[in-house]
């Protein structure tokens, strides 16, 4: 794995890892980390690209992993960093992918990138703040966001009091937590120790405007999404499924927040199969 630090703006850089350049005709992914995580690659993604000769790449969003902070940031600003990131690395067209809080960061690189991305994947993501849907109904530990609706202060105040409840997650995520996906949990806690800025700005961006509607998106879309899922709830892919033109959602009836992680080789799987499509157009 090859970790380098990319320029995205004046004075402000990103850590970014990727497993390096291949075939010029392989498919890259892009990476977007859950909230809060630091950005590195993690075991069961590394497996299932490698499997499928997918160069993969993930970045440190601001305020993570070594990333300077871009206070004020909404959830639009991921694809300028990304098209920086893809510029400095040498990726022209490339499918994004993001899990949880890094879902919506994976769809605004579709709505802003359209020349650039082939496809998204979005796993247990969160839909924008519209009024749409009870946006709250179904979250076990709904306090982060609300705090968050009220700016950054409040969330800021919140977090220093926290404390993660356990019931958020169900039997199955915590298997997936103790097996296949530890490295998703200890990774969330060297992100957690390093400080709270990361999240803290992700949690206002999510409750704020996103600065992109998701109606803009022309790439396909996969939504992947459990049905068991207590942190954020199945209510949000399917808003999602409803707003995007090209979207296919993946209800995973038994899946809680975690352990629909399962699905990340065949969501590569169907990327893939859409990379083919678009090196055939060419």
């Amino acid at each position: 794995m090859i970790e380098r630090e990319v320029v995205v703006g004046a004075g402000r850089t990103v850590r970014t890892y990727e497993t390096g350049a291949g075939d010029p005709d392989e498919l890259t992914v892009i990476w977007h980390h859950g909230s809060p995580h630091t950005g590195a690659l993690l075991p069961p993604l590394l497996a299932a690209a490698s499997e499928r000769g997918i160069r993969l790449v993930s970045y440190a969003r601001p305020g993570y992993g070594g990333s300077v902070p871009a206070p004020g940031r909404d959830v639009a600003s991921a694809a300028g960093d990304v098209a920086r990131i893809a510029e400095a690395l040498g990726v022209g067209r490339f499918a994004t992918m993001g899990a949880s809080g890094g879902g919506p960061h994976a769809l605004a690189c579709a709505a802003r990138l359209p020349d650039q991305v082939i496809a998204v994947v979005c796993l247990a993501g969160l839909a924008p703040l519209t009024g749409d849907i009870d946006w709250f109904g179904g979250m076990t530990a709904k306090g982060a966001l609300r705090a968050a609706v009220a700016g950054r202060d409040e969330r800021a105040r919140y977090a220093e009091t926290a404390e993660f409840d356990p019931r958020t997650f169900t039997d199955a995520d915590w298997a997936a937590l103790s097996g296949p996906w530890a490295s998703l949990g200890d990774d969330a806690g060297r992100a957690a120790a390093a400080g709270g800025d990361g999240l803290i700005d992700d949690d206002v961006a999510f409750a704020a405007p996103w600065g992109f509607d998701p109606a803009q998106i022309g790439a396909p879309v996969l939504l992947v999404h459990g049905g068991q899922d207590r942190m954020v709830p199945p209510a949000h892919s399917a808003w999602l499924a409803r707003r995007i033109g090209r979207a296919e959602l993946w209800h995973r009836p038994d899946d809680g927040h975690v352990s629909v992680l399962r699905e990340v080789p065949a969501a590569m799987d169907w990327l893939a199969g859409h990379h083919a499509r678009d090196v055939r157009a060419g």
